[in-house]
């Protein structure tokens, strides 16, 4: 039996050292069949692949592999209101949402980033609305031992917190470090080397399964199945 292929060689970060240099329509347009050969069908079979594989995590997590609309970021920048006119990004997005979550915009899921010297994968939450926050922080006021042990997970934490105890909630709470958070974001970096490699779709998993329990936390408090 042959060892199994890499899903993104590194012909994928070439591309992006590439256009880096070169970020302008007129490269792209010349090179945009070379992106769908080295990064956008690649990226595409990687969703369909982790997304058979995610089921096991939680039968709640889509990867939808289409080119456009789908678990796949556009390459296209939406440059109307930056003073940055590059159009195109360096970098690709793959966001495996939450089948349930209609109607929420931040909702737990798995987002992985590949860029070189960059890429990462992230669980749980960012920036929630305030109504979804505030069940958040209701929720590990409620079960702080069931929080307690997403801590103790191979969980790392990410994120924005305020500066202040939030209103309404005890500033002495043992607790108000993660009541201030801002974010509640798991991460876990991935060398260039990692992500060329045969072996990064059960790298990935692992995180994912890692990265769980907050993800798990953060479905129940919103209400959310997992």
């Amino acid at each position: 039996m042959g060892s199994r292929a890499s899903h993104f060689s590194s012909e994928f970060f070439r591309f992006f050292h590439e256009l880096e240099k070169n970020n302008n329509r007129e490269w792209f347009q010349t090179n945009k069949e070379r992106y769908g050969e080295v990064v956008q069908e690649p990226a595409l079979q990687f969703i369909r692949d982790a997304g058979v594989r995610l089921k096991k995590v939680s039968p709640y997590l889509v990867g939808d592999a289409k080119p456009f609309g789908g678990s796949l970021s556009r390459i296209y920048r939406d440059i109307r209101f930056s003073p940055d006119k590059r159009p195109y990004k360096t970098h690709v997005g793959i966001h495996f949402s939450h089948a349930k979550a209609e109607g929420v915009e931040h909702s737990p899921g798995i987002f992985l980033h590949l860029g070189s010297g960059e890429s990462g994968a992230y669980s749980g939450v960012w920036r929630p609305e305030s109504p979804e926050l505030k069940k958040i922080r209701d929720h590990i006021v409620a079960e702080p031992e069931t929080w307690k042990k997403v801590l103790q997970s191979r969980v790392q934490l990410d994120g924005e917190s305020l500066q202040r105890p939030p209103a309404g909630y005890d500033p002495k709470h043992l607790l108000i470090q993660d009541l201030r958070r801002k974010d509640f974001v798991g991460a876990q970096s991935f060398r260039d080397s990692e992500v060329a490699s045969p072996q990064f779709l059960d790298t990935f998993i692992d995180a994912c399964v890692a990265m769980d329990p907050l993800n798990r936390f953060l479905a129940k408090a919103m209400g959310l199945p997992w």
